[in-house]
Parts: structure tokens; sequence; C-alpha cells
């Protein structure tokens, strides 16, 4: 397992443009990735704590990913727009839309398949890959469907590992989704020290600490407890907290 990083006492942050992201085109799989990934590698963006992967996957209809294997990795899908089909070696088969969020604990060893479910429409999703806090435990499969209006100007936690109303991940991180209306601010508190948080803008313009964002572009900080944002438009964000060492 790679060495974690950074660590710092100081407030830092970490920008990531969204026209920095690693660029793939497969014909079937349009992915962007925010860190280092398969065919593209960045030295400066290998992680950021324990987040290791954020790919933008497009995937066109009726195409995917094979069953391939995984292993001590926490593997998060969020569709932002189509359905995605999946099947693991958990027994698990099923089907996650705009709203669902998924998570895959690959533990001791997994093998499970994605595939666009519709043979006529494109299915965008954000592929997330968290290191595990306990390595080697028993593969196990969630997912669940959280309400749109439940976000509006506000956070709203879709894991955690003690928010029984989220879905579960084996790691002291939390994902936040929101979506804010012009001129909103909200405040977001770490739940403990030495956590960071990786903010990815979905849509819109927003402004996180002294840092403007625009679509797709992504700001990773630490070192604070609290921190603050201002949408300048409506906006859809994620917020993903995780130990920075």
């Amino acid at each position: 397992m790679e060495t974690l990083k950074p660590n710092s006492n100081s407030v830092e942050k970490k920008l990531h443009p969204a026209s920095e992201r690693g660029h793939v085109n497969f014909g079937w799989l349009d992915s962007h990735h925010s860190f280092s990934f398969g065919h593209w590698h960045h030295p400066e963006k290998t992680n950021f704590g324990a987040l290791r992967v954020l790919n933008d996957d497009i995937v066109e209809p009726s195409m995917g990913f094979g069953t391939h294997p995984h292993q001590n990795m926490e593997i998060i899908s969020i569709p932002l727009f189509g359905e995605l089909a999946h099947k693991d070696s958990t027994g698990t088969n099923g089907i996650i839309r705009t709203g669902d969020v998924q998570i895959m604990s690959a533990g001791s060893g997994i093998l499970h398949s994605e595939f666009n479910h519709s043979s006529e429409k494109k299915v965008n999703f954000l592929q997330i890959w968290i290191l595990p806090k306990v390595a080697g435990i028993e593969p196990r499969y969630a997912q669940k469907t959280f309400s749109e209006a439940g976000r509006v100007n506000r956070f709203q936690t879709v894991v955690s590992p003690i928010d029984e109303e989220a879905v579960w991940i084996n790691q002291d991180a939390y994902f936040s989704l929101a979506t804010l209306d012009p001129g909103k601010e909200l405040s977001y508190q770490v739940h403990a020290p030495g956590q960071g948080i990786f903010t990815f803008l979905i849509s819109g313009k927003l402004k996180v600490e002294d840092t403007n964002l625009e679509r797709r572009d992504a700001v990773g900080y630490w070192g604070k407890d609290e921190y603050k944002f201002r949408a300048e438009v409506k906006s859809e964000l994620l917020v993903i907290e995780v130990p920075m060492k």
C-alpha cells in the first residue's frame, strides 16, 4: 500500500483544475481522471490522503467493464445520469440510478462487472476509490437511494462509517452531496483532527475558502476544522472527507 500524503500542521490546499485531469477515450468509455489511473500517470496526483481514485466515466449504451478483480479497496459509484448494472462474486446483481450511491468493500478479494444498463442512453457516473482502514475484511456490497430534496442548500451525508442513514465504509471517510442556490453559503466541519476535504464541483460555479471552482474543478484542503462554501450560481458538489495520514 502506498504512503498516504500530505502530512502538515498548517492549512494547505491542492487545486485540481478540470482541464488538468487525465483523459482516455476507448470509444465505449470516455473517462477523466483526477488522480493517476490506468494509462495516465501524474507523479503529483497519486492520492489525496486516503482518496486514491476519482474517475468521471461516461459509458456508451450496452457497454461496460467486464468481470475483473479488486482487493483491499473501498469502491464507491455515484451515477450522475443514466443506469449502471452491477454484478459481483458476493451474489449481488442490481442496478443503480441517479440518486443512488453504491459501495463495494473489496476486502480480501472480489470479482465484479459494471455495464450501462440502457441499450439507448449513455451513463455518467463517478467512480471513487478509498484506501481501507482495515485490510482483508470479508467483501461486502451496499447501495441506497437518497432524496435529491435532502441536499438542497445543505450537506447530505451519503457515505459514512458511523451514520446509519448513509452507506457504510471501511474507513474514517465521509461523502456529502449538496445542491446550492445562487448566493447560498454553507460551512463544513471535519469530523476529526487530521482529516482533509476534497471538493469536486459537479456543476455550477462555487467558491471554497479562497478558491473559485467551475464545472468539474476540484480542490483539496487540509489543516483546518471548518471550511466555507459560497455558490455563485446554482451548483452541485461532492465533498469527500478523508484521513490525511
